[in-house]
């Protein structure tokens, strides 16, 4: 039996869910006490302890595989999507076997980044927030048709994030250098980033993060957009330089934003985003449904079991 440290805080959400069917497997799983994400220091003390790993947020960085290799640590998976955060390239060296789990939640956070579309086109959760303390707003929102929006990533998030878009009778701009064509779509309007930005009434980040993409939300662009900008992240925070966006709210430049994720997580109290009153904030759970995390971790614990077959 293989012992398997999880630093996932949606699997770990679940976790008793999961351990009869790694057990079945011949990996015993092992709960990380985390919320969001554990320090290098901490996974450099944790994780030679442990066969494998199932990664989360977490800074999986040659330092810590480094750590890892020096104990017992023989294979990990990175839970969900994203890869930003794993140093893929230590593990070859190292001869760590490594896999993501791709194109798990594309619908689940399509789901949320629609959410938050309508939420800031009518002013749902402002108008929430008044009503709860004890007052009547009427605020005059925006209809969604025929309104434009830009999707930065035709990945899994991102395919379906144009299908609710056009559901809702919006004009979509799709932005992805790694996609050509129309990406199965009839007649999508493609662009090269940031071209048409001034065309646009939204803009909904679903890409991966990469050094290409660092900050391509910042004050150079966000002066090219539109007055009245309503801006949507269920990707990755550093997409979006804040501070940027913070002045671009302030100034009315960009009216509301949805943010899912942050520079850095948990949003800290000191954030000036909290000041901003039309500002929708998640807590990076996009992806947490209870059939997404299920899926998921039933595929992690597959592709585990699988490197010490």
């Amino acid at each position: 039996m293989k012992d398997i440290l999880v630093t996932c805080p949606p699997m770990l959400g679940q976790f008793d869910r999961f351990t009869n069917y790694a057990a079945e497997r011949g990996l015993k799983l092992h709960r990380a006490e985390v919320t969001q994400t554990l320090s290098e220091d901490e996974l450099c003390a944790l994780l030679p302890n442990y066969d494998g790993w199932i990664i989360g947020d977490d800074p999986a960085t040659r330092r810590v595989f480094e750590a890892a290799k020096a104990g017992r640590l023989t294979a990990a998976v990175k839970w969900g999507i994203g890869v930003d955060n794993v140093d893929f390239a230590a593990c070859k060296d190292l001869g760590i076997p490594i896999i993501n789990t791709p194109m798990m939640f594309g619908a689940e956070v399509a789901d949320v980044a629609t959410a938050f579309v309508i939420g800031l086109a009518r002013e749902l959760f402002l108008i929430d927030r008044s009503v709860r303390a004890g007052n009547w707003p009427k605020p005059a929102g925006i209809s969604l048709l025929g309104k434009r929006v830009g999707v930065i990533g035709l990945g899994d998030i991102g395919r379906h994030t144009v299908t609710r878009m056009r559901a809702l009778g919006m004009e979509v701009v799709a932005y992805d250098p790694g996609v050509e064509g129309d990406a199965g779509f009839e007649a999508l309007e493609r662009a090269a980033w940031p071209e048409a930005v001034e065309t646009l009434d939204f803009l909904v980040f679903t890409c991966a993060l990469n050094k290409h993409n660092f900050h391509m939300l910042n004050t150079e662009v966000l002066t090219r957009c539109k007055p009245g900008l309503r801006v949507v992240n269920v990707a990755r925070g550093p997409l979006i330089d804040e501070a940027a966006l913070i002045a671009a709210l302030q100034s009315g430049q960009v009216h509301s934003a949805a943010l899912d994720v942050f520079e850095e997580e948990p949003l800290k109290m000191n954030n000036s985003l909290r000041d901003m009153e039309r500002c929708i904030f998640g807590s990076h759970n996009g992806s947490n449904t209870i059939d997404g995390v299920i899926r998921a971790s039933h595929t992690a614990i597959e592709r585990l079991a699988g490197f010490y077959k």
